[in-house]
Parts: C-alpha cells; structure tokens; sequence
C-alpha cells in the first residue's frame, strides 16, 4: 500500500496533449491512483478511444476535452468546460509538446531548409505558450482555493541542446525558466509548479514496431541506461509531483531521460 501522502483519490486531472504518447502514460497512472481525468487533445482520432480505455481500465470518470489550446479562446472554453463537467482543477499537466527537425538557417552543403516562420511559430505556441495560456486560465482557480499542482512536461534538451533542434530547445528552456518564476509568484498561495524534462519516450501504438526499434537503436547509443523510457515511467513521476508528497517541491525541473542530459 502507498503512503497516504501518494493518494490522489477524487482529485482532477487536466492533461493537454493526452490523446496518445506521455500524455496517455501520465492519465493512465493518475486514473488507476483513484484521480479523475480530463484529456485534451486537437482531435478524437486517438483521445477519444485512450480516454474510454483508461475509464474502463481504472473505474474514473475520464473525459476527451477537444481544444487547441495555443489559442487563447478554445483554451479558456476547454478549461470551462472541465470545472462545469467536475467542478474543480486540482491538477494541471501542460504536456503538449512536438518538435520540427530543421535548422533555425539553411547549413552550407546540406539539403535540409530552414524552419519557416510559421513553423517557428507553431513551435513555440505548442511547447511554451500552450503552457503559458492553460495556467493562466486555470490559475483563478487554484488561488482561489489556495491549492494547486501545475505539472510542465519539458525536455531534456532545455539542458542540453541538439542539432535541428534550436528553437524546440528554445521553448523547452523557456518552459523551465516559467516553471522557476510561476512557481515563486504563487508559493505564497500554496499552488505548486514542476516540471518534469524526459528524454526519448515513443508511444508503441502511433510509431509502430519500426519507430520502436528506431527508438531503441538510438537509446542504445545515447542513453546512458541503454534503453527508451516507458511512457507510464513520467506518469510515476507525475504522480508524485499531483501528490502531497511533493508539497515542499516548486520551482524544480527534474530530468528523467536515463543519463542523456548529464
């Protein structure tokens, strides 16, 4: 049996993201520890069936949430629509995320172009600013009550950068350095604010056998532990930080990406 300090029994869960990947392995860990879960995603292709497969599997109320939450207007009606379907945000997971593989500038002698302005844009919106407009939305409600737990998924690379991978860099250290500074303007009112950076999770079901095998050939060689992580891995984690168990944490972001980032 977990230490009560764990339970999150009653408590709801608000997950940008969560139709497929860590967004997924974070619901379903949060449901099967007794909390309840809104999933958002852009579209029902995948958020709808995850969200009936993890209600069925724990026995919690799981809910698809379809918005685009980089855009002010559909976030603020996804969040309306969680406090009208559970009457309160106890937990809030900005995961949303996804990178564009191009250099910020076209490379001498390769063919590769350079990110465009709508790509940098897209870019930024989904890895920062889809954080930045969900916890401004939610925030009312947390300082209202004086409790709250807002979880950023980050990256390994706001330590480490890599190549093609600028400005995805870029909005993960950003995501950090927000983290740092929500957290102190609202420690006084007992709203928490983490983060968690993970590094190389694919999601069997969207990648398929070769994408895992991809993902596996590439951990062998730049994964310290040797292997990807598992998506329920960061749910474990999040449970902790959505717990009391980690009511004397803020500010932090904690690197689970099996030794890339050291």
């Amino acid at each position: 049996m977990l230490p009560q300090a764990f339970d999150v029994t009653d408590k709801v869960v608000f997950i940008t993201g969560a139709g497929r990947g860590i967004g997924k392995g974070i619901a379903q860990v949060l449901a099967e520890a007794g909390a309840d879960v809104a999933l958002n995603s852009l579209t029902p292709r995948y958020v709808e069936g995850v969200a009936a497969e993890i209600a069925e599997a724990s026995g919690r109320k799981v809910v698809p949430v379809i918005a685009d939450v980089t855009r002010t207007d559909d976030v603020q009606r996804a969040v309306d629509l969680v406090m009208e379907t559970f009457g309160q945000i106890d937990v809030l997971i900005n995961n949303l995320g996804d990178a564009i593989y191009k250099p910020l500038v076209a490379l001498p002698g390769q063919e590769t172009a350079a990110l465009t302005d709508e790509e940098l844009n897209r870019v930024m919106d989904v890895n920062l600013t889809e954080a930045i407009l969900c916890t401004r939305a939610v925030g009312p409600h947390m300082l209202a009550r004086r409790s709250g737990k807002v979880i950023n998924i980050s990256s390994w690379t706001a330590r480490q950068g890599g190549g093609d991978m600028v400005v995805y860099s870029i909005a993960k250290t950003g995501l950090a350095g927000f983290t740092r500074a929500q957290a102190l303007e609202w420690a006084p009112y007992g709203v928490h604010v983490n983060s968690i950076a993970p590094g190389i999770f694919p999601d069997p079901v969207t990648v398929g056998d070769d994408g895992m095998q991809r993902a596996k050939d590439m951990a062998a060689r730049s994964v310290p532990l040797t292997r990807p992580g598992e998506l329920r891995e960061v749910g474990f984690l999040a449970l902790y930080l959505a717990s009391a168990a980690s009511d004397y944490m803020t500010g932090q972001t904690i690197f689970l990406d099996g030794g890339m980032s050291l």
